[in-house]
């Protein structure tokens, strides 16, 4: 059975079952699909592409699944009263639906990250200091906080850009936090980690601050495994031999991207400009 990764949906529905038909028709048996996160928000129908993930999710017996990213994170605040909706937000469809609760209830029990056949899913980055058994040992540690009965104490503690480097002696709030914006929202920080959130709109930071891409740290510790990631729009399609970055600005007018594991097999749908790109990420 094969394994395929998509890149960020963003409530991009049509170009969504474009893309997931492609697959199907392209394999002779059910293929395991995996999804980099931000399922939804800013693209036109949110509601429509989490109904449809989830489906494929329940239907498949595990053969489907998704990461959470920042998006869906702050679809989960938003929901629960922790953070007010932006005036760029299209969520409004999923808050208001029938069957909400149980979308809500489905996406906070989703993992941080998945290791599978060698390759390490997250949303956003890892720290150059984590390998890839500790990625897996410290989403676990936010897994259970999200599906705890306690969760909605969790997101409300959750924002925030301190502490912006890791330290084993972390705990509680802050200990959990530092690992979701690793996780989540990562795009540069320096060559001893400390993560830096300011920079959307580049692939590429001033050389004079100090900061790199987190995959271009030297000594990173995952290097034993393959990253694959979306977030970062303004990056687009990266291949590596240890790396595959998926987030091809679906929402932006660029395209939404699937790579099979097993042979780098590249499939990729158009997309319309839902948004105007003008030098934006998809942050």
């Amino acid at each position: 059975m094969k394994t395929y990764v998509i890149g960020d949906l963003q409530g991009c529905h049509d170009q969504t079952v474009a893309l997931v038909d492609r697959i199907l028709a392209e394999e002779g048996q059910a293929p395991s699909i995996l999804f980099t996160g931000d399922l939804i928000n800013r693209g036109p129908e949110s509601l429509a592409t989490l109904r449809y993930v989830h489906a494929l999710a329940v239907a498949s017996g595990g053969r489907v699944d998704t990461v959470l990213g920042n998006h869906d994170l702050h679809l989960l605040a938003v929901a629960t009263g922790i953070r007010p909706a932006s005036a760029s937000d299209t969520l409004s469809h999923i808050l208001e639906a029938p069957d909400g609760a149980e979308l809500l209830e489905w996406l906070r029990t989703r993992p941080m990250a998945i290791l599978r056949k060698g390759h390490l899913l997250v949303h956003g980055g890892v720290l150059p200091q984590w390998d890839a058994q500790q990625v897996m040992a410290l989403a676990g540690e936010v897994e259970t906080a999200l599906r705890g009965p306690g969760w909605t104490a969790f997101l409300a503690q959750m924002y925030g850009n301190e502490p912006n480097a890791w330290d084993d002696s972390l705990q509680g709030p802050a200990r959990l936090r530092c690992i979701v914006n690793a996780l989540t929202r990562l795009r540069f920080c320096s060559m001893d980690g400390v993560m830096d959130f300011k920079l959307k709109e580049s692939a590429k930071a001033d050389p004079a601050s100090g900061l790199m891409p987190w995959f271009d740290v030297p000594g990173r510790r995952t290097q034993d495994v393959t990253l694959v990631f979306g977030h970062w729009s303004a990056l687009g399609l990266l291949l590596r031999p240890n790396l595959i970055a998926l987030d091809t600005g679906c929402v932006w007018g660029g395209y939404l991207s699937a790579v099979c594991l097993d042979d780098r097999s590249l499939m990729q749908v158009q997309c319309p400009e839902f948004r105007e790109h003008a030098g934006k990420s998809a942050t």
